[in-house]
């Protein structure tokens, strides 16, 4: 492994010495709520039973009194149109919803502009977070645990009710995996039970990508590694510690994201490079599920095979009728949105039969054989009431199948291999799959950086030279994907497919955004290697104070987007900026220091 991948991460700001009410609990939650079904007004939050008077609320406690949504913390404000969609998101449609316990995610537009926080967070997180795991600014995730049993209390002979997590955290392991432990819980004990374990997260240490972390709650102890940027892709977590002094042991998860591939992709193994390409082209596509749980995990499978490439479109794990941008995705007046939607009613079929990819799903069952596998079949094959599993669409793969994973998956089935282990080979497949894609456009970006002996100290640093689409063709001849990958196929025909979509776009404003803080940095290394004495012999005043304006600018511009800099080079650039001023007549250095 190389010396990029071994780095430890950068040492923290320490933590203030008491952090503000529900600070901790909004690194990681921006608020747990509770949905029931209300005789009058069908899904509705639960309304709060009585006052909540503890320290752990950081409002007065007439604020928590009777009658208030039963939502934590009891300030955090959810505009009227995300009550109405989180209700609506948090339950099974009718057509769905079996007894028992059931549980699954779906994604949320934020609506009403940006959000004060409990949570102080400048970026850092996101600077060190792999791209796939960033902290959302305009979504929030829902993570949600629903019960339904027969109750002969209720007025309804049902009791239903689901318990939420918001979150702008893509932590889907994490987070189900701690709704397992304090739903049952609260179901049971209500209010009293789900105040205590909030007061619990706000004790837990925020997520530092790199670190793993001792996450208390309801006497287990959640232990997780946070992924960085610097992980080496497709590498094992590293082995987790402190195990040894924790009693009782801790529930090590493996991962806080990653779903078990295999599982979810069980119906459709044989299409999964057709599957590939159409989330690497950002193409439109509705999977339809028996459940809101096959739905929303076939989603976040979907949208997870590209890493380490971010999916740059729109996906909602699930979706009903009910939401809001209802109109918007079934509109038939324009071309479908760049967005990948799970469904379960089967209303949909009608509404959205004008999409151009329907993936139909039955449940997920694992056995001992490979499962079934659906079919891929014309869009006029679609049935309004009784469509059968299958891939519906004319897409042509520009790609061969890989025939040597299929038997790899089936040997793996022969011998019983653990689920998990077959995850991890479908996920290899699809990194090295995703790499070799990818790997020609990394060589090809960074041929644009200009060299670093074009970089004078005063002068601005030159331009990264434009991406030209025909320049980087000509490269595959010599530097293609077929040198790491054996796969046949028509390759250039999906780069230039790959150009037209919001993923390459996003990969590129990335890239660019990068390079740019790059030669910013590489600038102000020379400025401190530079002679500025020298250079300010023969300059008149002018000159000199709009190299001070400019320097000042510059190391303003370095601190606020926290450029790739050493400390030491910031350092020795304030000091040259002092050197300059004190070398100016008396009347300017006051203005200078003033300004």
């Amino acid at each position: 492994m190389d010396a990029l991948c071994r780095a430890e991460p950068r040492p923290r700001r320490p933590a203030a010495a008491s952090p503000l009410p529900w600070a901790r609990f909004s690194a990681w939650l921006d608020c747990v709520c509770v949905v029931t079904f209300d005789l009058e007004l069908g899904q509705a939050m639960e309304v709060r039973g009585r006052p909540a008077c503890s320290a752990f609320c950081p409002v007065k406690s007439d604020q928590a009194t009777p009658g208030k949504n039963l939502v934590y913390p009891y300030d955090f404000r959810l505009t009227e149109k995300e009550k109405t969609s989180i209700c609506y998101l948090s339950f099974p449609d009718s057509y769905s919803g079996g007894l028992g316990d059931t549980q699954f995610s779906f994604r949320l537009r934020q609506s009403g502009g940006q959000r004060t926080t409990h949570y102080e967070d400048d970026g850092e997180y996101n600077r060190e977070a792999p791209l796939t795991l960033q902290r959302e600014s305009a979504h929030y995730f829902g993570y949600v645990y629903f019960r339904q049993v027969k109750d002969s209390s209720m007025k309804r002979g049902y009791f239903q009710k689901s318990l939420v997590l918001v979150s702008r955290l893509p932590y889907v392991n994490l987070f189900q995996s701690l709704l397992q432990l304090i739903a049952p819980e609260y179901f049971d004990k209500l209010e009293p039970c789900l105040e205590a374990v909030c007061n619990e997260i706000d004790q837990w240490p925020p997520p530092v990508p790199g670190q793993t972390l001792n996450l208390p709650v309801m006497g287990v102890v959640i232990q997780v590694r946070i992924p960085s940027r610097v992980d080496k892709p497709g590498s094992s977590p590293v082995k987790q510690f402190n195990q040894e002094n924790l009693l009782p042991a801790p529930l090590v998860l493996p991962s806080i994201h990653e779903l078990d591939l295999f599982r979810c992709f069980q119906p459709v193994l044989i299409h999964i490079q057709m599957l590939w390409e159409l989330m690497l082209l950002g193409e439109p596509i509705v999977v339809m599920a028996p459940s809101p749980t096959v739905s929303s995990e076939m989603v976040l499978a979907l949208t997870s095979c590209l890493a380490p490439l971010r999916y740059c479109c729109d996906y909602r794990p699930y979706f009903t009728i009910h939401d809001s941008e209802f109109k918007e995705y079934t509109t038939r007046t324009q071309a479908p949105p760049n967005l990948v939607v799970g469904v379960t009613n089967p209303f949909f079929i009608k509404t959205l039969q004008h999409w151009p990819h329907i993936l139909r799903v039955g449940e997920l069952r694992m056995s001992g054989d490979l499962p079934k596998q659906v079919k891929v079949k014309k869009l006029t094959k679609l049935k309004t009431l009784d469509t059968k599993p299958g891939i519906y669409t004319s897409y042509k793969t520009f790609l061969h199948k890989d025939k040597t994973l299929i038997k790899r998956l089936l040997k793996g089935i022969q011998r019983k291999r653990p689920s998990e282990v077959q995850s991890a080979l479908l996920r290899r497949h699809l990194l090295e799959l995703t790499q070799s894609f990818i790997i020609p456009l990394e060589h090809y970006i960074a041929s644009l950086m200009p060299l670093q002996r074009a970089i004078t100290p005063w002068k601005n640093p030159p331009q990264i030279r434009p991406f030209r689409q025909d320049d980087f063709m000509k490269t595959l001849e010599h530097a293609g994907p077929q040198l790491t990958c054996v796969l046949k196929g028509d390759w250039l025909g999906l780069y230039r497919r790959f150009f037209r979509s919001p993923n390459f776009d996003g990969w590129y404003r990335q890239r660019h955004k990068e390079m740019t803080q790059k030669l910013e940095a590489l600038h102000l290394e020379a400025i401190c290697e530079a002679n500025i004495v020298a250079w300010m012999k023969d300059k008149s005043e002018v000159e000199i104070v709009d190299l001070v304006l400019k320097l000042r600018e510059k190391l303003v511009r370095a601190r606020c987007q926290h450029l790739p800099v050493k400390e030491e080079t910031l350092r020795r650039v304030g000091l040259y900026i002092e050197t300059v001023i004190d070398s100016l007549p008396e009347d300017l250095q006051a203005v200078l220091h003033h300004h």
